[in-house]
């Protein structure tokens, strides 16, 4: 008998011993003389750690649970574990791949989990892909919205991890972070990377603005995050091009005095705010644990090539190696729906973007809000050469909500009427342009209307942007121990749905081998 049938026999004994459900076969897993599984009785997950008697307490020392024994001539002494934050934390010290680690420059796709239960379906998505899935991926904004927390997202997906019996590793995400104490919140649950958002600090009114006024501006910018004088930075830009090579040739970056002005204008506070959390970052993070993201997707205006080359100068003068960079970029990236805009101009600028990334790296190209932008992939695949990371979110909520329609049709009727009525409140801090006008109403429906509503622009925002109200209505009572039974009820289901649509996301990053 090979080692994992023997362990895959010796996890069986401890469920049957444990009255502990179905075993997830994937999931058994040996750590030294440690076996460990997770099994699904009902509803609820539990985790298995046997040691033999000889060895016991061992490494079941690290996990709380109840200690127990199989039958048989030679029992084996066991805790059934449920899984909480301390056994989770024990899980990721005892098995390495449960934990995340860096990305590096690997091509990535954030996968964000709004309810928890996605990651199996994710982890199928990724698998074979060679993209590096971020599993553990959640902003301070969406923790808020959901009621969930740093430590909560990482475990969740450090069980769905175990669970899947993925080992080809994670990556794990604190995106839009813009204060230090929440920096210090993802840290402490563990998170690798984090993704600084410098929004509330770039001047978009900068690009209507005229250098008589651009330069009236210019001495207020915050000159000690700088490190710089006015004289400093006008000696590095004005009057100087600077060319880069790129995917589709040379890119000329030239600055006259209005290009620097409007550049320093409309960044140099958003990068004085970036180096400040990176240097707290790096003050409390041991060396080389963690990796940094700017990211300056959310804000009005695009950025220009003259802006990113600022931007990427700047920080590299200072110390700050980005790992990625997020742009805005030119047409526009609404959530949960496809990209809206000029393919050739994005091609166009999207290469002069990858040229400034491979001269102050290299570095990633980030598409933050990148959920179903399926026009843009091929191209920044093409000229990225791997070098993206792809972010996605929203999306994977709506695919619950599509299996939730098919299985559980009043909840989602009731889903719909109550996003109707959210809509025009939740939409606010979100880039969509949905009329919620057009979108059926869940009264007199017909079944193909109520799917429907998923595959159209207007009924994917809708539904897209009112996931916090829906998931903590009335104390989170409402609606959300609902779609949570219903999708554990049909697991498989959910999982699959999950790993189509996302797998349609990350086909385009596939590198061949």
């Amino acid at each position: 008998m090979s080692d994992s049938d023997s362990d895959l026999q010796l996890a069986a004994s401890m469920a049957k011993a444990a009255d502990a459900g179905e075993l997830y076969a994937a999931s058994v897993s040996r750590s030294g003389g440690t076996v460990l599984a997770l099994s699904r009785k009902d509803d609820e997950k539990l985790l298995l750690v046997g040691c033999p008697a000889d060895t016991y307490p061992g490494a079941a020392r690290r996990f709380t649970g109840d200690e127990l024994a199989t039958d048989g001539d030679v029992p084996v002494l066991f805790k059934l574990c449920r899984p909480s934050p301390v056994n989770a934390e024990a899980l990721r010290a005892l098995l390495h791949w449960t934990a995340p680690r860096l990305g590096g420059t690997e091509p990535a796709a954030g996968l964000g989990d709004r309810l928890g239960l996605a990651t199996p379906g994710h982890v199928r998505a990724v698998s074979g892909s060679g993209v590096l899935p971020f599993l553990a991926q959640q902003s301070i904004r969406e923790m808020e919205r959901t009621g969930r927390d740093p430590q909560k997202v990482m475990d969740s997906a450090s069980w769905g991890v175990f669970e899947a019996g993925w080992r080809g590793g994670f990556g794990s995400d604190a995106d839009h972070l813009k204060r230090t104490e929440d920096i210090d919140w993802c840290l402490e649950a563990g998170f690798t990377m984090f993704t600084i958002d410098p929004g509330d600090h770039v001047a978009d009114e900068a690009d209507s603005e005229d250098a008589a006024k651009l330069a009236e501006r210019l001495p207020a910018l915050p000159w000690d995050g700088l490190e710089a004088t006015e004289a400093d930075l006008r000696l590095r830009y004005v009057g100087r091009e600077f060319v880069l090579p790129g995917p589709g040739g040379d890119v000329a970056v030239s600055f006259d005095e209005e290009t620097f002005l409007r550049a320093a204008v409309k960044y140099g506070r958003a990068v004085a705010h970036v180096v400040q959390l990176a240097r707290h970052l790096e003050s409390k993070a041991p060396q080389r644990t963690t990796e940094l993201e700017m990211s300056v997707d959310e804000t009005a205006s695009p950025t220009s090539t003259a802006e990113h080359y600022f931007v990427a100068a700047e920080l590299c003068r200072l110390g700050v190696t980005p790992v990625s960079l997020a742009p805005r970029f030119v047409g526009e990236f609404e959530k949960g729906i496809d990209y809206k805009g000029d393919l050739d101009l994005f091609r166009a600028r999207f290469a002069e973007h990858v040229a400034v990334a491979r001269r102050f790296g290299p570095y990633k190209i980030s598409l933050h809000s990148g959920s179903d932008k399926f026009s843009v992939y091929p191209i920044c695949a093409e000229l990225a050469a791997g070098m993206v990371h792809l972010k996605t979110a929203g999306t994977s909520y709506l695919e619950a909500l599509r299996v939730i329609c098919e299985i559980e049709r009043d909840l989602f009727c009731e889903i719909l009427e109550f996003a109707h009525e959210r809509y025009d409140e939740d939409k606010r801090t979100y880039h969509v342009s949905a009329d919620p006008a057009v979108v059926p109403h869940a009264d007199g429906a017909s079944d193909d209307e109520l799917r429907s509503t998923l595959d159209t622009d207007d009924g994917r925002q809708l539904l897209h942007v009112t996931y916090g109200s829906v998931l903590t209505a009335d104390g989170g009572e409402r609606f959300r121990p609902r779609i949570i039974s219903a999708l554990k009820a049909n697991e498989e289901r959910h999982y699959e749905a999950l790993a189509s649509h996302i797998g349609r996301h990350v086909s385009p990053f596939v590198r061949p081998e």
